[in-house]
């Protein structure tokens, strides 16, 4: 068993299987600039060791993830450029998850929000407590959804249930998000665990070769429908609506709104 060093995840390697677990359960595993950039990190680790066939991509503590670190978007950028780059950090979390050699599998439980969702879209297959709770709140607090995740979400559901579920803002739980064709798997949360085990046995089974024939062909139609290479330029939107005043007006709003609960 072998680990890399980062402060925000925990990266596992233990023979054919590996793991990826957000760390910071006490705020229920944020994606901060610094967890992002550690994600591509784990990504390029786990394509240098070829034998690694399944990774999964869990949360620890209460929660897969709460989204995407508001501090992130509220500290002072120094200057444009910066703050673009911070900006186009998700996308590129995304991109490197979503290229990875080893087949990911995305253990959800608790709260996936925002950027948790897109980071769960990124990955290969997706298995959900039932209790698991999703939600995209990004057009509340002002801001568009980026990091790629328009395409992924209209490539799994559909380009109708995307625009309602990212324009209206709503939570929704886990049979859902089933139904629409984001999860592979819902199951009870004291299941969890085991389903996943369950599954992680079953690719093990297989040769590496046809695991990753088939990902990279599935990615290549899927890809060949929705492209995701055009969320490039998702950074620039997302800039942009930091310096928008009614974006930021909604934003506040929002965020009054949630204290006073």
């Amino acid at each position: 068993m072998e680990g890399h060093d980062a402060t925000t995840v925990e990266v596992v390697a233990d023979g054919q299987r590996g793991s990826i677990t957000l760390n910071r359960p006490a705020k229920l595993n944020p994606l901060s600039t610094q967890t992002l950039n550690e994600l591509v990190a784990a990504a390029r680790w786990f394509d240098a060791r070829p034998e690694v066939k399944v990774v999964v991509v869990s949360g620890n503590g209460r929660a897969f993830s709460a989204g995407a670190d508001l501090a992130a978007f509220t500290d002072p950028a120094d200057g444009a450029g910066a703050a673009r780059e911070a900006a186009d950090a998700g996308r590129r979390m995304a991109d490197a998850v979503e290229a990875m050699r080893a087949v990911t599998i995305a253990r959800v439980h608790g709260h996936c929000v925002g950027g948790g969702l897109v980071l769960a879209a990124a990955c290969d297959l997706r298995v959900a407590a039932g209790s698991a709770r999703f939600s995209i709140p990004e057009v509340d607090l002002g801001i568009p959804l980026a990091w790629g995740g328009i395409p992924r979400l209209v490539r799994e559901i559909g380009p109708a249930l995307t625009k309602e579920l990212v324009m209206t803002c709503r939570p929704f739980g886990a049979d859902e998000a089933k139904t629409a064709g984001f999860l592979n798997r819902v199951v009870p949360e004291t299941d969890l665990d085991d389903e996943v085990e369950h599954l992680v046995h079953q690719l093990l089974t297989k040769s590496a070769l046809t695991l990753a024939s088939t990902k990279r062909h599935t990615n290549a139609v899927a890809d060949g429908m929705v492209a995701t290479a055009r969320s490039w330029s998702d950074a620039d939107a997302l800039v942009t609506a930091l310096h928008d005043s009614e974006s930021r007006k909604a934003a506040g709003a929002y965020l009054d709104r949630v204290r006073r609960r």
